[in-house]
């Protein structure tokens, strides 16, 4: 396994794990059945699918916004800053 595909699947898996449960706590209080996007009327196979795959989405970018943020180079200049938030 290439390190980009490991943090492809390091990022993938846990978004997929936290949508699943955002999924379930959403759908406990909404009912698909009564969603109403203007004159479209999606069934609840649809909402649950769409749903789903918004929440993925949404927290992968976050995911990948974190990972991104922890793989820059810390300016050597800052090097003491770091430091002392590291204590």
């Amino acid at each position: 396994m290439t390190p980009r595909t490991l943090h492809v699947a390091q990022i993938l898996w846990p978004a997929f794990l936290v949508a699943a449960v955002m999924e379930m706590v959403v759908f406990a209080w909404v009912d698909p059945g009564q969603l109403r996007f203007g004159r479209w009327h999606p069934d609840a196979n649809t909402a649950y699918s769409l749903a789903f795959l918004v929440f993925w989405g949404l927290v992968t970018v976050a995911s990948a916004i974190s990972h991104w943020l922890m793989k820059q180079p810390i300016d050597p200049r800052d090097a003491g800053l770091a430091h002392r938030m590291e204590t």
